[in-house]
């Protein structure tokens, strides 16, 4: 390089900035902040010791603030636990400041054992035996957990097959529930009374002829004219008579005789959070416990691990108290987890009353959690619901049901005898409760429902066995009636989301007010599509509008139509029979449709009406000849009801496949 390149180069180096200026030295004045170009090891020792002391300081006061526990839960969700300390029900949403109070429902689960002697004919002869029943009273299900997580979807299908009537046993056929208790089996023997056989006289001829004569007088006219108008007879009755009488013979009692109530007619959000107060009755295991209230068996083992060395061997108290957080999993969840877990001691025992609390970490782990704001526990079982957790009445019925070890038959019977006459996809309210009487499971014979009561909104529906003499069994309400309705409200597989109902609206597409003839119900595309009931097609092909569309006749001036399906059934057309159940097409969005859905519609002579509240005939009414021995049925199950029954446990919370 020359001399004019290395001027140029210096040039260059200037006006970029770059200047010449001393080394780096350590020669640093003693006492002084460096300056310029000067390094000095005091001055960088005094900075790295600052912040190693720094960090030092704030670890120990993190150790101190959480007691000296090394293990913590650290999920978010599982974090934000603690409410302030409050002396009202708890806010709607633990987490989030609210004025509106948290609806609290007490929950009541009452499964007792009942006694009765039973009437029955065995070979011939009558025999007297005890016979066990089972009854539960419990509110429906507010939290939908793991318990029911597998639950089938809502089938119309299914529920029909369900609801099929049963083939009559023992119990239907030859029983009788007897007045009287009896110790082991009796058997009874009837003979003819003696012709030379008089029963002693309970009347005297002189009562007897008063009573002839003032039923004579009150019967003619008399010169003094009776009064015009009157609310008894003016003759003595044959109450009157009986009572005359010395009274050393039974007189008879009105047998088979109940008062049924009238039925009283009761005037959509994200899953949030809920918590349940719950107190251990009697000694049992602690997986029996937390599997009924919705942990899974995978979590079950590991609240067990984690609470190995405080939990008895041989299960928890009875007077343990239980505290459970629920919160959904994930955005989208349609089932509720367990967050958090308090146990307490029972009330009244000396010391702290809290004993340990497990909650759900980030890894999905149940740790060693922090113990949550003290609330006081209510002497009865409660839930503290948020509003947007409350399950459909399909889910907490099967919830309800898996808690108090039902079986999946028996879950799906109870659903498809309401089915037709409850909307099975709305959520249930706080309160709303379900009454069941079964035999008691035996060795030689599986439980057989006898009543189920469904309590929804007040409003009350009753469903009594019944066995006719064809040995036929089937369930009725106290007017003779079977749950199951002509026609099927919600004609598709799994009922559809209702997404617009009956009446007018603005249309979605033309933006007008009109009316909607019918309701819609979205399903994906291709979802099987029902017959509503038995009928014959009368239009099958491509309406305006409507695109494919279907039209079915009914007996008794019903008709039904389906619209937008994406393709027909091969194999039907106009004339075809159909029955209720079969598939006749499928879920599409054909003719003026925003997306896929059926568009249902009822016609009764024709006239339209809504399908999902019209008051619709029932399929099957019991026959005038059964009306008394229904009515006899009736009072027995009533009676076994009324009586006072033995906590029974429930043993396990495990269902049937």
């Amino acid at each position: 390089m020359n001399a004019a390149q290395r001027n140029r180069h210096a040039s260059l180096l200037r006006a970029s900035g770059f200047e010449e200026g001393p080394a780096l030295t350590m020669q640093s004045t003693d006492g002084e902040i460096p300056q310029g170009r000067e390094l000095s090891f005091a001055w960088l020792s005094g900075t790295v010791m600052t912040g190693l002391t720094s960090v030092l300081l704030m670890g120990a006061a993190l150790y101190v603030s959480f007691q000296g526990q090394d293990t913590f839960s650290t999920a978010y969700k599982a974090l934000q636990l603690a409410a302030p300390r409050l002396s009202q029900t708890l806010s709607s949403d633990i987490t989030a400041k609210s004025s509106r109070v948290r609806p609290v429902a007490e929950t009541r689960s009452d499964l007792e054992t009942i006694e009765a002697s039973v009437r029955q004919v065995v070979d011939g002869r009558e025999m007297l035996r005890n016979q066990p029943f089972i009854r539960l009273r419990a509110t429906l299900a507010t939290t939908a957990t793991n318990l029911s997580a597998d639950a089938p979807s809502y089938d119309p299908v299914a529920i029909l097959n369900a609801t099929q009537p049963l083939q009559a046993v023992a119990l239907d056929l030859n029983a009788d529930v007897y007045g009287t208790d009896v110790d082991g089996e009796v058997a009874v023997k009837t003979a003819d009374m003696p012709l030379s056989y008089v029963p002693k006289t309970d009347i005297s001829d002189q009562v007897a002829a008063d009573f002839v004569r003032g039923s004579a007088d009150a019967t003619f006219y008399t010169e003094d004219a009776p009064p015009t108008l009157a609310y008894a007879a003016l003759g003595p009755s044959l109450e009157d008579l009986a009572n005359q009488g010395a009274g050393t013979t039974p007189n008879g009692v009105a047998e088979n005789v109940t008062v049924v109530p009238k039925t009283t007619v009761a005037a959509a959000n994200g899953l949030g959070r809920t918590e349940r107060f719950m107190t251990v009755r009697e000694l049992g295991p602690l997986a029996d416990t937390l599997t009924r209230n919705g942990f899974t068996a995978a979590q079950v083992s590991m609240v067990e691990a984690t609470l190995s060395n405080l939990i008895p061997a041989g299960g928890l108290p009875a007077g343990i108290r239980l505290r459970i957080l629920y919160g959904p999993l994930t955005s989208d969840a349609n089932s509720l987890v367990p967050y958090r877990m308090s146990i307490y001691r029972p009330e009244g025992t000396p010391g702290d009353p809290h004993i340990a609390t497990v909650a759900l970490s980030d890894n999905g782990q149940y740790v060693v959690g922090l113990q949550p704001d003290w609330v006081d526990f209510p002497q009865e079982d409660i839930e503290q619901i948020n509003v947007g957790n409350l399950p459909t009445v399909y889910r907490s019925i099967w919830e309800t049901g898996r808690k108090h070890d039902l079986s999946d038959d028996t879950i799906e019977r109870i659903i498809g005898m309401f089915a037709y006459d409850v909307d099975m996809n709305k959520r249930i309210a706080a309160g709303d409760t379900i009454e069941i009487l079964e035999t008691q499971d035996t060795p030689d014979a599986k439980p057989e429902l006898l009543y189920v009561s469904l309590t929804l909104s007040g409003t009350k529906r009753q469903l009594y066995r019944f066995a006719t003499a064809d040995g036929t069994v089937d369930f009725y309400d106290p007017d003779g009636e079977t749950g199951k309705r002509f026609l099927n409200r919600r004609p598709l597989e799994g009922g559809g989301t209702l997404r617009s109902r009956f009446g007018y609206r603005i249309h979605p597409i033309f933006h007008t007010r009109k009316l909607h003839t019918g309701v819609d119900l979205a399903a994906r595309t291709g979802t099987p599509i029902y017959a509503a009931g038995d009928g014959t097609i009368e239009y099958y092909r491509w309406q305006s509008g409507y695109g494919n569309k279907i039209e079915i006749k009914h007996v008794n001036g019903y008709e039904t139509a389906y619209g937008h399906l994406s393709r027909f059934v091969d194999g039907l057309g106009v004339g075809s029979k159909v029955r209720q159940g079969q598939v006749i097409g499928y879920v599409g969005s054909t003719g003026q449709s925003t997306g896929p859905h059926l568009h249902f519609e009822m016609h009764i002579n024709g006239n339209l009406v809504d399908p999902l509240s019209v008051k619709l005939p029932k399929d099957n009414v019991l026959a005038a000849q059964y009306r008394d021995s229904f009515k006899q049925a009736m009072a027995q199950i009533d009676d076994l009801l009324a009586r006072e029954g033995t906590p029974t446990k429930v043993a396990s919370a495990a269902h049937s496949d």
